[in-house]
């Protein structure tokens, strides 16, 4: 990252982007270096060092040195770091939506709302001194009392996606600052350069050298996270056999995992639902961020045949006027996928669904952008006549890609979204109170939405899935995240008169 700074006041990528060690970017132990593109040209703008097991046991060493002094700090201490950590942010979004459009490719308005989301989640844990607050109980015994506390880990990991290199972090490692750890984050390497941004607002917002550090890489920085023996804990937001192999090897290695994976959402659509509104909110959910959201609807599955043809008829015309273009592009409703091969995964299965016998309503392959001639776009793409055998409904795309299926009855449809592999999210659309209270009583998935898309929640509460969506105990930030990046302490207490107490050889109870 260059020292010069944006017209934002954030400071720029630098044509290599490095590691965050110890309050200061440092170049990489090993040579190794990938290219970072800018999906909706087609090439490269520039490279990430790839980090090595000497990186990360940099990094480990530095939070190890940082963590104990942090840990002590009091709560309302690190709040206020995180409150002027909220104020920089602020500050500096248009810059941070920016290099983050630049690298992922997602529109500048998207990408502004994955950074206010982001920013909840920190204004969530600006509340550390309540959040934090153990339990105490009065006379347990004669002369005895007993409190629990919450404590911090020690040194914990992130290692994010893609698909928001801003705000999955921040999901993460503001709850983790404000219970007192020290934290290292593994970005993606497709779009690193935003970590090291948020890492210099940290540092300006008084966040001591060694609390917070950034190595960048692949599987190989993976592989180190897990292995160290300093590392206490492990988040992860991914797919699903990434999120499998995370539990398993940090477990192995005696860490504390969440580990988050994949989903195939699905919004089930009630005869009475509202049609209009159901579209909007199904095509806003579909094909935002080009699809490539974890809690995308990828499923709309109509309840009826008059329902399905009429929600056809809908999306059709809707997805057609959808317009695709750079993330910088004004208007534009979607921008590219993230690189060449996601561009090739999403076309073939595309090829598939048409092989299978899925109706083609609206095919994205074709799709061109002028002055993006090689970029990485694939159009709003719509399917009907899915079934459930077929690998467009079975598999994650993680593209702009929306598939109907019919249900004759809502017992049908319910069946559908608890059959599946996936336990991510779901929605229903209905006008009826009975129907929204049973779907959201019977439905077997982690997240609901009643007449809303995507039921991400807010900050206060807590995100995860269901099934192969979700490995590990804790879902993400809220209570959840606290209760993770923590552990209890239960303390039992006497403070008897002198000469009062004598030895007592059986087992202790409260008289």
């Amino acid at each position: 990252m260059s020292a010069q700074l944006q017209s934002c006041g954030v400071p720029a990528p630098a044509a290599v982007v490095s590691h965050y060690i110890d309050g200061r970017i440092v170049p990489s132990a090993g040579a190794r270096r990938v290219a970072v593109f800018n999906p909706a040209l087609g090439r490269p703008v520039r490279e990430v060092a790839m980090a090595d097991k000497a990186d990360v046991d940099a990094a480990v060493r530095s939070a190890q040195a940082a963590q104990p002094a942090w840990g002590r700090t009091t709560a309302l201490q690190r709040a206020r770091v995180l409150f002027r950590f909220k104020e920089l942010l602020l500050q500096h979004t248009k810059g941070l939506a920016r290099t983050l459009s630049e690298e992922h490719g997602k529109t500048l308005a998207d990408a502004e709302g994955e950074l206010t989301r982001g920013m909840e989640v920190v204004e969530f844990a600006c509340g550390a001194p309540q959040l934090l607050k153990g339990e105490f109980s009065d006379s347990v015994g004669t002369g005895v009392d007993s409190f629990g506390i919450r404590q911090p880990l020690g040194v914990v990991a992130g290692i994010t996606p893609f698909n928001f290199p801003a705000m999955v972090p921040m999901w993460m490692f503001p709850v983790a600052l404000a219970c007192g750890n020290a934290f290292i984050l593994k970005p993606s390497e497709r779009d690193p350069s935003v970590s090291l941004m948020l890492a210099e607002l940290l540092k300006q917002a008084g966040l001591p050298d060694g609390v917070f550090n950034v190595v960048q890489g692949d599987k190989a920085a993976v592989d180190a996270i897990l292995e160290h023996p300093g590392i206490a804990a492990v988040s992860f937001v991914g797919s699903t056999p990434i999120a499998r192999y995370i539990q398993s090897e940090g477990i192995r290695h005696g860490k504390r995992v969440q580990a988050l994976g994949g989903a195939k959402n699905h919004a089930v659509v009630m005869p009475d639902a509202d049609l209009d509104a159901a579209t909007e909110a199904i095509i806003g959910a579909a094909y935002g961020s080009a699809g490539e959201r974890c809690m995308a609807i990828s499923i709309a599955v109509a309840v009826g045949e008059a329902t399905a043809e009429a929600l056809v008829a809908r999306l059709h015309k809707r997805v057609g006027a959808l317009k695709v273009g750079a993330g910088d592009a004004p208007g534009a409703d979607m921008g590219p996928l993230v690189n060449g091969a996601a561009r090739e995964r999403v076309r073939g299965y595309i090829d598939d669904g048409v092989k299978e016998g899925a109706t083609l309503v609206v095919d994205g392959r074709g799709v061109r952008v002028p002055g993006c001639d090689d970029g990485f776009f694939v159009g709003p793409t719509l399917f009907d006549h899915v079934r459930p055998n077929m690998r467009i409904y079975r598999e994650e795309i993680f593209g702009p890609v929306l598939g109907v299926v019919r249900a004759p009855d809502y017992a049908a449809a319910l069946k559908l979204v608890n059959s599946h592999e996936f336990a991510n999210g779901t929605a229903v659309f209905t006008s009826s109170g009975a129907v929204a209270h049973a779907f959201t009583r019977d439905v077997e998935v982690g997240m609901v939405g009643v007449n809303v898309p995507i039921p991400v929640p807010m900050a206060f509460h807590s995100f995860g899935g269901w099934r192969h969506s979700l490995f590990g105990d804790h879902h993400m930030h809220g209570p959840e995240g606290v209760r993770f990046y923590t552990r209890l302490k239960t303390v039992t207490q006497r403070w008897p008169e002198p000469d009062a107490v004598r030895a007592d050889f059986v087992m202790p109870t409260m008289k």
